[in-house]
């Protein structure tokens, strides 16, 4: 448990995100089961949060800042289809590893979340610069990203409702999605 006199938001939403990904699910987090974890009272988690939504707002920041870092690290010193396969591999890393907070990394940031905004969109350039080595840019990378997102989450979507029950490798079906995908920009 953490003390209350170390308590700051960056440690609640840890916490919070420990919680999610440990039951699976981001609907079984509330503030009640939050503050247990804490071992502090409820009403002590607004001195670091607003509300439960301004909790998953900074869930959906942290996994997504956390997504950005996979996906640089994995590409790193990587280019063309190498980097591409390292940075579908790590969304289905991230995504499986963060179950709880999966679902809030999906959405689209809105207008008021501009520190999201800003995450999202360096994810969405980092993996556009990635796609510049299959002679894709401007629009027709922003189509290929979203392929990209779409098919990985897809298959991870599958892979956390138990969809997949033959004895087939799972890791070896999406290696083979991927390298379908790559085959098909060129």
């Amino acid at each position: 448990m953490i003390k209350r006199r170390r308590l700051n938001r960056e440690l609640v939403v840890a916490a919070a995100a420990r919680l999610a990904n440990e039951a699976g699910s981001i609907s079984t987090l509330t503030l009640a089961s939050l503050a247990a974890e804490l071992d502090i009272r409820t009403p002590s988690l607004y001195n670091h949060i607003a509300s439960l939504e301004d909790l998953q707002a900074a869930l959906a920041l942290y996994g997504s800042q956390q997504f950005l870092s996979a996906i640089q690290q994995a590409s790193l010193g990587k280019t063309g289809r190498e980097a591409v396969l390292a940075i579908a591999h790590a969304y289905r890393d991230v995504a499986l590893a963060n179950p709880g907070i999966y679902e809030l990394m999906l959405r689209a940031p809105s207008a008021d979340q501009p520190d999201l905004h800003e995450v999202s969109e360096q994810i969405v350039q980092y993996i556009m610069l990635v796609l510049t080595a299959y002679g894709l840019h401007g629009e027709a990378a922003l189509h290929a990203v979203r392929g990209v997102r779409s098919l990985a989450h897809g298959f991870v979507s599958l892979e956390l409702a138990g969809g997949f029950g033959l004895n087939l490798s799972r890791d070896e079906s999406y290696a083979r999605l991927v390298e379908t995908f790559l085959d098909g920009l060129g």
